[in-house]
C-alpha cells in the first residue's frame, strides 16, 4: 500500500496541471495517500501519472475513490465493465471527433459529473494531445463590472441531436435512440459557479452546450457568450498534455474545460473513460 509522502507533483503549467510522480495505482492507496491527492487536484485541477500499466478493474477502482461512476446518456459503456466508456477512433475514421470541442462534460444534466478519469490504452504516434482550461483563473481576469453583471445570471445548457452529432464512419459507440427519444436535453445552471469544496467562484459555461441566458434570446445571448468562451481559451489559461501508453489524466469538470485535439487522422487510438459522479451547480450566494 503506497505510503503518505510517497509521490511527488511537478506542476506542468502556471494555470493549471500537475504530474504526479512515484505512485503506482495498481497498487492499493491508503486512505492518507488519497487525501492528499484530492487535496492535488482541488489545487491543479487535474492530475496525470505516466507509464501505469492497469487493468479495467484497476483504472475502476482507482477513480472510484473520488465517487462512484455516472451513466452517460449518450455514449455505450463497455459490455464487461460497465463503470467504463470505450473511446475509440480506427485509423480509417475521418468522422466526428469526439471530445473535439471546448466543454464542460455533460453541463446539459442537472447535476453534471464531478470529474473524469482518462485512461491510454493505445496512442497514435503523434497527435491527440488534450487541453485543459483553469476557469477559476478566467473568472479572476473579468472586469469588476463584468462579474457584477454575470454573477447573478443562469444560462441554459441544451444537449440536441447530438447522437447525429457524435456518429463517425467506422463505428458508431453511441446508445441507440428511437426518434421518439429524440435526444433534446436543457437545463438551466449559474454562470458564476461556487466550488463545493473550495468555494472558489468559476466561470460556467461552455461553447459545446451552453444556448442563452436566462430570460433573454440565443441572439441576445450570443455576443457575450462567444466573447467569454473566446477568452476562457487564451493560452495562459491554459495547459496540454501529451498522452503517452498507460498515461492517466483526471481532472475536476466543476472548473475546467477542456479539448481533445483530432489531429492523428490515419492512426488508431483506445481510450478508457470512467465518469465520476457530480452535484447540482451552486451559484455565489447559495
Amino acid at each position: 500500500m503506497q505510503s503518505r509522502s510517497s509521490f511527488e507533483l511537478h506542476p506542468v503549467a502556471g494555470a493549471l496541471g500537475a504530474e504526479v510522480f512515484g505512485i503506482d495505482l495498481s497498487n492499493s492507496i491508503s486512505d492518507a495517500v488519497f487525501s492528499d491527492l484530492h487535496a492535488a487536484l482541488m489545487k491543479f485541477k487535474v492530475l496525470f501519472f505516466r507509464d501505469q500499466d492497469l487493468s479495467p478493474e484497476q483504472h475502476i477502482a482507482f477513480a472510484r475513490l473520488f465517487g462512484e461512476p455516472m451513466v452517460d446518456d449518450f455514449v455505450k459503456e463497455m459490455d464487461a465493465y460497465p463503470e467504463l466508456i470505450e473511446l475509440l477512433q480506427e485509423a480509417d475514421d475521418s468522422g466526428y471527433n469526439f471530445g473535439g470541442t471546448w466543454h464542460s462534460d455533460s453541463t446539459y444534466r442537472d447535476a453534471p459529473p464531478m470529474g473524469v478519469a482518462l485512461y491510454a490504452r493505445e496512442l497514435p504516434p503523434f497527435g491527440g494531445d488534450t487541453i485543459w482550461v483553469n476557469m477559476e483563473l478566467v473568472y479572476e481576469s473579468l472586469s469588476d463590472g463584468m462579474k457584477k453583471l454575470l454573477n447573478p445570471l443562469t444560462a441554459e445548457h441544451v444537449a440536441q441531436g447530438y447522437r447525429e452529432k457524435m456518429s463517425i464512419i467506422k463505428g458508431d459507440y453511441t446508445k441507440s435512440f428511437t426518434k421518439q427519444d429524440i435526444i433534446e436535453r436543457n437545463v438551466s445552471h449559474p454562470v458564476i459557479r461556487k466550488h463545493p469544496v473550495t468555494g472558489s467562484k468559476s466561470l460556467f459555461i461552455n461553447e459545446a452546450y451552453t444556448l442563452r441566458f436566462q430570460d433573454m434570446s440565443e441572439q441576445e445571448s450570443k455576443p457575450l457568450i462567444d466573447y467569454l468562451c473566446s477568452l476562457a481559451t487564451r493560452p495562459q489559461f491554459t495547459c496540454r498534455f501529451r498522452w503517452q501508453p498507460g498515461s492517466l489524466a483526471i481532472w475536476d469538470n466543476r472548473n475546467t474545460m477542456h479539448f481533445a485535439i483530432g489531429d492523428y487522422f490515419g492512426h488508431r487510438r483506445v481510450m478508457h473513460r470512467y465518469t465520476i459522479q457530480g452535484d447540482k451547480p451552486m451559484g455565489i450566494s447559495e
